[in-house]
């Protein structure tokens, strides 16, 4: 049997004991790198009963998070959208009419045709992310944008400042494969992310190798339900992490830990590197970090001294203006030790770099036009109210088409954001499950599917798996997939490419066999095809995924992005966060809360139930210190904005931090707009990204 045939799975259909229920393969759709393959009991033709983990991939291992467990309870929502609408009303006001599909997509055809003519094509701008991960219903809008020459994506808000960090010195978005933890790694370390909130395979993983006698170290600024697990959690400051990873270096490099073999055969400059962190003492990290010079110095030795040593780099690096030198320099950590040369040991932050798919059909790669502007996903409040340079010096965006995310909700800089929704000249289409902030301030809203009622094909991140789904229920009312939307539009507009003709299963086979994968029909069948490289190449021991084949402790930022040139050569604390200052002495990081994904289940009852209330989490002394007590009402604010929430003493973080957890709809804050009226749409360095942990505020006791 060969290591990707999966032939031992379980049958893909399992009939059970009560008549007509039937056990059905599918796959997770949602933003997580978990990508969990999924056992779904299907009643009848139209709804689902309980939802679990699969054993036919065993990173999954049976195990999936609460919210998708419960997934009935959102699927079968009374309050879905099942019929396309127009506004009847003033924008946001959520007076709409049913109107047909064939009319609804003819006026939203209209419109873009109208707006191009007055502007010019790129007027135009597809707007999307990751509400599902599926590459034909996600991706398949560009498809659209290329063939009709509209704005170009530049896709920032989640992945592009720790894609860039691993990518800086490792080479490639890959690593050592998870699985191993289980029986192998001594030490695990889970840095920059909270997977019992967001990946909680991790956590499998993670346990079994705790159960043995592994330790594990959580880096996150707050005590999070990870943290609870762990032997040691060492809260830093936010964005202070690479000042953490390089005071450990100095230990490393003084100490004797570091494998000057592995270094001389597998780095690029070992020797500046050593004589660099010579000069970062703990003491200099210790003041940066607000770590005792003990717990670094504890850390490091334990680090050193244990050769299978596994570090889980997580997204939270992505949400800091230094998140890329961060990345980068807790990626050093593994090539100073050599730890990359034994099972069990290296690093993972994510795979999606090894999967051969070709995107044509698709995305419709063979008619990209460079010249084109692109816009930056995250500066959607600047370029909807005119920032020149958010808009490249091009046309305003009049027309949007907009599917799988909720930026009224889910953007930074907020009251940018709806003021530009609400502009008269602005032609919005939302192409939605439920009535969302975005919805409500749209033109047309259009009913769409959710991932057991299409097809579609999945990469993964946290696995290494390629994973095929096909609908497992009918669509309720007139919900309709992505790519039906797409492709009607299509043939409205004028566009051509042959991917607008094909069905989503016939792209999806199409583009499997031309790139060398199992075609469709095999890959749902078997439960997924492995692309794990082998324990030599997924430890680069047979060189790092570099011309030279060394990892990087220098690398090149100046080609990700123009300001590269301000990033420091060698690993260090690059210092452009937005600090506390005398008027904003709080740093506050919004982190995932446990039910919730970004602006999803925020719908259900049980998720609303569990996490109660917008909520402030503060250091107690600080709290005792200021007057505050559990529960009392916070306004939270600086130069972008303010919003009311409330206080919750937590150990576990240090004085001048503050935890608001999951991005919580508008209308469940006093001031009828959320946590993200105080984020910031700067783009990170050196080649942007959203900022979202990176946010300097003010804290009083609202009146």
């Amino acid at each position: 049997m060969s290591p990707d045939d999966h032939a031992y799975a379980p049958n893909a259909r399992v009939k059970h004991g009560d008549a007509g229920i039937t056990t059905v393969p599918s796959v997770c759709p949602h933003d997580c790198t978990s990508t969990c393959a999924l056992d779904v009991e299907r009643l009848d033709a139209k709804r689902i009963g309980r939802v679990r983990g699969s054993m036919r991939n065993d990173y999954t291992a049976g195990v999936i998070c609460e919210k998708v467990a419960r997934y009935a309870e959102r699927i079968h929502h009374p309050d879905r959208l099942m019929k396309p609408l127009r506004r009847v009303g003033p924008k946001g006001s959520k007076q709409f009419a049913e109107i047909s599909w064939s009319d609804a997509l003819d006026i939203v055809a209209e419109q873009f045709i109208a707006k191009a003519r007055q502007h010019g094509s790129e007027t135009i701008w597809p707007y999307y992310y990751a509400g599902t991960m599926g590459l034909v219903q996600r991706d398949g809008i560009n498809l659209l944008r290329h063939a009709m020459k509209y704005s170009r994506w530049f896709s920032t808000i989640c992945v592009t400042l720790s894609d860039t960090g691993w990518i800086a010195g490792v080479g490639a978005k890959r690593g050592a494969d998870v699985r191993e933890v289980d029986e192998h790694s001594d030490l695990v370390v889970i840095w920059g992310g909270n997977p019992v909130n967001t990946q909680v395979n991790v956590m499998t993983h993670a346990m079994k190798a705790k159960k043995r006698g592994a330790k594990l170290v959580v880096v996150d600024p707050y005590r999070t339900g990870t943290a609870d697990q762990a032997d040691i959690h060492l809260a830093v400051r936010p964005g202070t992490d690479g000042a953490l990873a390089v005071g450990v270096m100095h230990v490393l490099f003084k100490e004797g830990y570091a494998d000057w073999d592995y270094l001389r055969k597998y780095t690029d400059a070992p020797d500046e590197l050593a004589a660099h962190v010579a000069t970062r003492t703990p003491e200099w990290a210790s003041k940066i970090t607000g770590l005792s010079v003990e717990e670094i110095v504890g850390f490091a030795r334990l680090y050193g001294q244990t050769k299978a040593a596994f570090i889980r780099c997580h997204h939270g690096f992505s949400r800091s203006r230094n998140g890329a030198a961060n990345m980068h320099a807790v990626t050093c950590l593994p090539a100073v030790t050599g730890a990359w040369k034994v099972k069990g040991g290296g690093a993972l932050y994510g795979h999606t770099g090894m999967y051969p798919i070709k995107k044509t059909l698709i995305e419709g790669t063979d008619m990209i036009d460079l010249s084109l502007r692109e816009l930056d996903q995250s500066r959607l409040g600047p370029i909807l109210t005119g920032d020149p340079e958010a808009l490249k010096n091009g046309p305003p965006v009049t027309g949007m088409l907009i599917q799988n995310t909720n930026p009224a909700m889910v953007c930074p800089e907020l009251e940018k954001v709806h003021a530009g929704f609400k502009r008269d000249d602005l032609f919005v289409c939302v192409h939605e499950q439920f009535m969302t902030e975005t919805a409500a301030l749209a033109d047309i809203v259009l009913p769409a599917t959710m991932f057991l009622e299409h097809d579609d094909f999945y990469t993964a991140s946290g696995h290494t798996f390629f994973q095929v789904t096909k609908a497992v229920i009918e669509p309720p009312g007139e919900c309709r997939e992505n790519h039906y939307v797409i492709s009607e539009l299509a043939k409205r507009l004028g566009a051509k490419h042959r991917g607008f003709d094909m069905s989503a299963w016939e792209i999806m086979d199409e583009s499997l066999k031309a790139s060398g994968m199992w075609d469709a029909e095999t890959n749902w069948q078997k439960g997924g095809q492995d692309f794990h490289l082998g324990f030599e190449t997924s430890h680069f021991l047979d060189g790092f995924a570099w011309p030279d084949k060394k990892f990087r402790f220098k690398p090149d930022w100046s080609a990700y992005g123009p300001r590269g040139k301000d990033m420091p050569v060698l690993p260090d604390h690059f210092d452009v966060i937005d600090n506390a200052t005398e008027d904003k002495p709080f740093r506050l990081v919004a982190a995932p809360a446990r039910t919730f994904l970004n602006s999803t289940f925020t719908e259900t009852p049980s998720s609303q139930k569990r996490e109660v209330r917008p909520t402030a989490l503060m250091n107690p002394e600080q709290c005792t210190e200021m007057g505050i007590a559990e529960g009392d009402r916070l306004e939270i604010g600086n130069d972008r904005g303010k919003t009311i929430v409330h206080a919750k003493p937590r150990k576990g973080q240090q004085k001048g931090v503050v935890v608001v957890e999951g991005i919580w709809p508008n209308r469940n804050f006093e001031t009828g707009i959320g946590i993200n009226i105080l984020t910031s749409a700067d783009p990170g360095w050196p080649n942007g990204g959203a900022v979202f942990h990176d946010t300097a505020v003010w804290i009083r006791k609202a009146s």
